[in-house]
């Protein structure tokens, strides 16, 4: 009796909590691994945070350092559990996380609109589905945390003028969502891009983004 498509992909979901179970377990009894806390998050009365996904963290975080208003970016996870929120397990593509930056601005200096516009003209590729570029998987897709119904309806607000003026040839496929929690990455993440300017993969895939920002948007940049 042939097998159907069908019958394959019911089988691959029942299993995956046992698949993502065995796979935190031999990551966490290979190298030790501590359950990750949620960040903390890092607004206060003059500051509020964004978090988005949108590919290898590497580069949404070089992106968003280089903008005026933009107090610190922290390359993490989003979307899953605390116990899988960590590299090695996240790259299986089973954990519901994606990798995301939590980005703490001045609204007083740049919006969250003004982020959402970088976000979705400079950072990464809105119409591509689970993946950016070369990188494959739920992990790199394109989606908007929000903290707040202000966010959620301005990110919804923007997708959608976006859409109308047909600024991309194909559909925005970027999900929002709400924030449950934002878990820092590890160490030798955090401002990869600025730390490691002659990585082959920074100078193909994420250096460009940056001459097209100040190309683009002279304007939002910082001083250095």
């Amino acid at each position: 009796m042939p097998v159907k498509a069908c019958d394959v992909v019911r089988a691959i979901q029942s299993t995956r909590p046992i698949i993502v179970s065995l796979v935190v377990a031999a990551v966490v009894a290979g190298i030790g691994l501590r359950v990750p806390q949620p960040a903390a998050a890092a607004a206060t009365e003059t500051t509020q945070t964004a978090v988005l996904a949108g590919g290898c963290f590497w580069g949404l975080e070089g992106v968003f350092e280089a903008l005026k208003g933009v107090r610190h970016v922290v390359a993490g996870y989003s979307g899953g559990s605390a116990v899988s929120a960590h590299y090695e397990i996240v790259s299986t593509g089973l954990t519901g996380h994606a990798e995301s930056v939590a980005i703490t601005y001045d609204p007083r200096e740049v919006s969250y609109a003004t982020l959402l516009k970088v976000y979705f003209l400079i950072a990464h590729d809105p119409t591509e589905s689970n993946r950016q570029g070369d990188d494959y998987g739920p992990q790199y897709r394109s989606e908007i945390f929000y903290a707040s119904e202000a966010q959620k309806r301005e990110a919804q607000s923007v997708i959608r003028r976006l859409t109308d003026s047909k600024t991309f040839s194909s559909p925005i496929v970027t999900e929002v969502a709400p924030l449950r929690a934002f878990y820092a990455a590890e160490t030798h993440h955090q401002h990869y891009m600025a730390l490691h300017p002659n990585d082959p993969y920074i100078e193909t895939m994420d250096a460009p983004k940056l001459e097209h920002l100040r190309a683009s948007f002279p304007g939002l940049l910082a001083a250095k």
